[in-house]
């Protein structure tokens, strides 16, 4: 989970550390001398900020202060890094976060799934899981196989194994988590975004364990992606084959084949100009789930953005919705958006 600046030797391959930080470090430019360089750094409790030192020393100087409010006003939850040993033996690293505030009693818990697959959670700040944690919430957070930063068996273990391998990997972790700490099994929720959101809705066709799910910028219909979106990750590494001459495997991959198995509460986002997971994906899971009727559904497009939502006012609606349906349907709550309030500089 931790991130830092390496030096290579492109003729031999070989690679020394130039940093050794538990945290995320990484280098952002560089003197016309390659020896006094600009980092920025992060951790579980710590926004990002840039610091400057020499490249082969540690004597960098935090240069600026973005968020001081954030230690001084709120409680940080801290992360966990903990292992778990998947169904045929796979040994996966997750990061668990405890609530912010203290519970009464067992607690819910959120299983969040990264994108990629070759995505990892790094021991770097993340304000929508101190978002969540500040809400009561747990949160769990694998790195599955397929995920980067663990060897080329971890990155190359999710080769034939799209659903069946990373849900393995993932519902053992919450089985851990379950038997080690004080987490409530009725009270589970899931999200996930590109393909956290790809992962989220065949997870949720696959079990009902989870009283609610937050789905973000997701495929369920692999063929219908063939030209418009990642596809080739599919064809090259993932399935194999196109959709034409291996087409049993990349519907058994898709969501929407087994979407009649849906009783999970859902919520669905996507960037209208999206151009890697097209946004008619999550329309046609929405217009599914909708029509069966078996579980509630929504589903919010947000106009002008991307893959991801960018605009702050927009990411603060996907944000706040996400948290209202999570406490709507595992705690059976209504809970009130908060308004908006800027922070100002002590």
């Amino acid at each position: 989970t931790d991130t830092n600046v390496y030096k290579i030797d492109v003729s031999s391959g070989e690679s020394e550390p130039l940093t050794q930080v538990t945290g995320t470090l990484r280098l952002r430019a560089l003197d016309d001398d390659q020896d006094t360089a600009v980092f920025s750094y992060s951790d579980f409790t710590t926004p990002t900020d840039l610091h400057v030192g020499t490249l082969s020393g540690d004597d960098r100087v935090q240069i600026t202060d973005a968020n001081p409010w954030v230690k001084a006003q709120r409680l940080l939850s801290d992360g966990e890094v903990v292992r778990w040993e998947s169904t045929d033996g796979f040994e996966i690293e997750g990061v668990y976060f405890p609530p912010a505030v203290t519970p009464s009693g067992k607690f819910p818990l959120v299983l969040n799934i990264h994108g990629g697959p070759a995505g990892v959670i790094e021991n770097g700040f993340r304000s929508d899981f101190q978002a969540l944690t500040n809400q009561g919430y747990a949160i769990l957070a694998p790195n599955f196989r397929g995920s980067t930063g663990g060897g080329d068996k971890l990155l190359r273990g999710l080769m034939g194994q799209v659903g069946d391998g990373e849900h393995d990997d993932l519902l053992t972790g919450i089985d851990h988590i379950l038997e080690t700490k004080d987490v409530d099994p009725d009270r589970l929720g899931v999200r996930g975004w590109s393909w956290g959101g790809v992962s989220t809705a065949y997870l949720i066709t696959q079990t009902d364990r989870f009283k609610a799910a937050s789905i973000g910028a997701t495929v369920v219909n692999w063929a219908a992606e063939t030209g418009p979106g990642f596809n080739f990750d599919l064809s090259l590494w993932y399935f194999g084959g196109t959709p034409w001459d291996n087409a049993q495997v990349w519907r058994q991959g898709s969501a929407i084949t087994h979407v009649r198995n849906v009783t999970t509460p859902s919520i669905l986002f996507h960037g209208a100009d999206d151009q890697t997971s097209s946004p008619g994906q999550s329309l046609m899971f929405f217009t599914a789930l909708r029509d069966i009727g078996k579980a509630p559904v929504r589903y919010i497009k947000f106009p002008r953005q991307g893959h991801g939502i960018d605009e702050p006012r927009l990411r603060r609606i996907y944000e706040m919705q996400e948290i209202k349906w999570l406490k709507q349907y595992i705690d059976g709550s209504e809970w009130d958006i908060p308004p908006f309030a800027a922070h100002e500089p002590d």
